[in-house]
């Protein structure tokens, strides 16, 4: 049910449903106070409230990371042309979205210099200079960066912009075994992450060749199913192989002397996987966010009478020092009314809102109400840590639940190319038989008006007899998510 009082209250509340996807997802990230649009069309600005998330995410992957041997470091935003342009299926890949620098003042520059669309380019010399025997091997660096690519379809605030903030990781192996050995532990950092804090479930698997990275030799990306029916590519691993390293002049001596290409690895999480959590969690009243992912995972509002302001203001400070842990904001505002207060945390997604009044304080007890379902509960003071802590981790597994059931909900396995379309104007990811050739995927996407080819799921489904292709009827060679994508 609508909450009527939220909607349209003084420009404040969200106007649009969710069913209403752009519209809705627009006045969110504005009303929510999460960002704003600046004069560079395609940009945002990360307000407090998202880029805390972010913090979040970066502090969490980053020990991860560490524990791995990952070390951080950091290059230059701008690649000099000439390095930029040295392995050309890399470069084919990303030369249409990249933006050059060619004046400093009203000098023109004697050479171009591409703003980090990515950084293989100018962090590779630097590897070919610093990698001379096996010793040196692994060499793991990641860097926390920001990217600009300069994209010319539709920007959608937070999962298709300009510039948006990432990790980029870059790792050199003496032995393709090891280096693709690192693809599952990267793979179930990023999956951690976005399970077990961003409450968010993913199609894990490998990218068809049309679809991997430029310059991969193989692609593990993780999906995500959105509201309105589109996917989104999230946190993805990329082997390399020795494609950069031969570009690039990577080279080391073995143990036996032998001189030898390295083998080199990619992967990145990025602030996508915001807008991805926003737009799957929340609702027509504003923002949810999962307590592990929120900064500020409980408000406390204190309903003030002047007969018993002094009392319940005591009583709510004393709340506020018991939960810390929980980073509560106590929201003791005189010139807001309590409805106003509810309205406008509702909309900034806190996960959990505790009340007292006096007639709680008579009880010894408050009561708490939950963001994701409304449900309240009257909970005594002298028990209310432990029930917090309670009612946030069902509120945390609920919302994986949901987001869970949303993505098998909207899986169809298909057997022609009648059911694939059929199920692709429906919204749907569909599951499909391919075969592996690149002119079958080309019409796939053709057939379907703009689906592609998500990922392919290590774990496939063989069960009695042979599949066809949907596409041109040949044996199939695998089953793959298909469905469109931003």
């Amino acid at each position: 049910m609508k909450n009527k009082e939220n909607k349209g209250r003084d420009g404040k509340g969200i106007t649009a449903e969710k069913d209403d996807f752009s519209k809705w997802f627009a006045e969110l990230i504005i009303k929510a106070e999460l960002a704003d649009y600046t004069a560079v069309s395609g940009t945002i600005v990360f307000r407090p409230a998202s880029y805390a998330i972010w913090e979040k995410i970066k502090e969490e992957i980053d020990k991860r990371f560490k524990k791995l041997g990952i070390k951080n470091c950091y290059f230059p935003l701008l690649i000099p042309e000439k390095s930029f342009m040295r392995e050309q299926e890399h470069v084919k890949g990303f030369k249409p979205e990249v933006a050059w620098v060619t004046y400093a003042g009203d000098s023109k520059l004697s050479e171009r210099f591409a703003v980090r669309p990515t950084s293989e380019a100018i962090m590779y010399e630097s590897y070919a200079k610093w990698i001379r025997s096996w010793r040196d091997l692994p060499l793991k660096l990641n860097q926390w960066n920001n990217v600009l690519r300069w994209e010319f379809k539709h920007p959608v605030p937070f999962l298709r912009t300009r510039e948006f903030l990432w990790n980029e990781g870059h790792t050199v192996y003496a032995t393709k075994e090891d280096a693709e050995k690192e693809g599952g532990e990267i793979i179930g950092v990023y999956s951690e992450i976005c399970r077990d804090y961003l409450a968010l479930p993913s199609l894990i698997g490998k990218k068809s060749d049309k679809e991997k990275f430029a310059g991969a030799e193989h692609t593990i990306s993780m999906e995500f199913y959105m509201p309105n029916g589109k996917c989104v590519q999230g946190p993805d691993f990329h082997h390399d192989g020795q494609n950069f390293a031969k570009a690039y002049g990577i080279k080391f001596l073995d143990r036996d002397g032998k001189e030898k290409f390295a083998y080199q690895n990619t992967f990145a999480i990025s602030t996508r996987m915001l807008g991805v959590m926003f737009a799957i969690h929340s609702d027509s009243r504003g923002l949810i966010l999962p307590p592990r992912a929120a900064p500020n995972k409980i408000v406390i509002v204190p309903i003030l009478f002047d007969d018993s302001k002094e009392k319940v203001a005591g009583k709510a400070r004393e709340i506020e020092k018991t939960l810390k842990e929980f980073s509560p904001i106590l929201d003791m505002r005189e010139e807001y009314k309590p409805g106003f207060k509810f309205n406008e945390w509702e909309m900034k997604g806190i996960p959990l809102r505790i009340e007292i009044g006096p007639k709680e304080l008579d009880k010894e007890s408050v009561v708490i109400v939950r963001r994701d379902n409304g449900k309240k509960e009257n909970v005594k003071i002298r028990k209310l840590k432990e029930e917090v802590d309670r009612v946030l981790e069902e509120i945390q597994k609920n919302l994986f639940a949901r987001a869970e059931k949303l993505l098998k909900d909207n899986i169809v396995k298909v057997r022609n190319v009648n059911e694939l379309k059929k199920a692709v104007e429906n919204k749907k990811i569909a599951f499909v038989p391919l075969c592996d050739k690149r002119g079958c995927e080309d019409n796939l996407k053709f057939e379907t008006i703009g689906a592609k080819v998500l990922n392919i799921p290590d774990e496939q489904p063989w069960g009695t007899g042979k599949n066809s292709c949907v596409i041109c009827g040949e044996e199939a060679e695998y089953f793959a998510y298909v469905g469109k994508s931003y």
